[in-house]
């Protein structure tokens, strides 16, 4: 007699399942960490999210991190508590965790994990630490630029290089382990350039928002009544207030 799924969700029980079908990473858990990914991806999706890394940790007793983001790169401290109210539940019923842990939803950050391809294309021309599963120019890990990326593969300037080593080594996406940029003031620089400009145009977006209400309440709509006065069209919001508009 074939075993029985130990769960409702076919892609817990084979996290492969959850990988082949909706995981893009370059970059994949193992384990347990691999369980739980597979049960937060069909989550997050929907809600417009995706998922750059599960880690399971000692820290603080257990913790568990979920690293997710928009599709643009974005999240906010709103949209962390709003993964985690979502996810909560279901990690409490399939259970793939052992141990009492502290969920922490957080952002990629500024020295972000690479897991994707478009991770790497958008690290061009900044430093990074990378590790590979296998030997690559008789190495494992690496230490430099990100100076072009392919589809198979991307290629790493590196800091300095051994005598008799090339200056520049390709690195097969397939042979990735570990990859995350490495801290430095051009990548400060510009994290902070892309956050003044998202909050420009955010404001933007309001006071475009706020110019078009203000038009709406000018506009007044006439209705005759039994008497043949006219009278202008009025609603009530939810907090009894009345407003002329249409």
């Amino acid at each position: 007699m074939a075993d029985e799924p130990i769960s409702d969700n076919p892609m817990l029980d084979n996290p492969a399942l959850a990988t082949a079908v909706e995981d893009d990473r370059l970059i994949r858990e193992t384990g347990t960490d691999a369980r739980v990914a597979a049960i937060v991806i069909p989550i997050l999706r929907p809600m417009g999210f995706r998922l750059v890394r599960v880690r399971l940790s000692g820290q603080n007793g257990m913790t568990l991190q979920i690293m997710a983001e928009r599709d643009d790169g974005t999240i906010t401290v709103q949209d962390c508590e709003e993964i985690s109210r979502a996810i909560s539940p279901t990690l409490d019923v399939e259970d793939p965790i052992e141990q009492a842990y502290h969920l922490e939803v957080s952002s990629p950050g500024i020295d972000r994990p690479l897991v994707r391809k478009v991770d790497f294309e958008a690290a061009i021309g900044h430093a990074a630490k990378i590790e590979t599963s296998v030997m690559v120019a008789d190495k494992k890990r690496f230490r430099g630029k990100i100076t072009a990326v392919d589809a198979d593969s991307f290629t790493l300037e590196r800091d300095l290089a051994s005598y008799g080593d090339e200056p520049q080594v390709r690195v097969p996406f397939d042979a990735l382990a570990d990859a995350r940029l490495i801290l430095t003031d051009s990548l400060i620089r510009e994290a902070l350039a892309k956050d003044n400009r998202e909050k420009k145009a955010a404001r933007r977006g309001d006071a475009d928002d706020a110019a078009d209400d203000a038009f709406e309440g000018d506009e007044i709509e006439f209705e005759e009544d039994g008497d043949g006065d006219e009278e202008p069209d009025t609603d009530t919001d939810a907090d009894g207030n009345t407003k002329t508009g249409s």
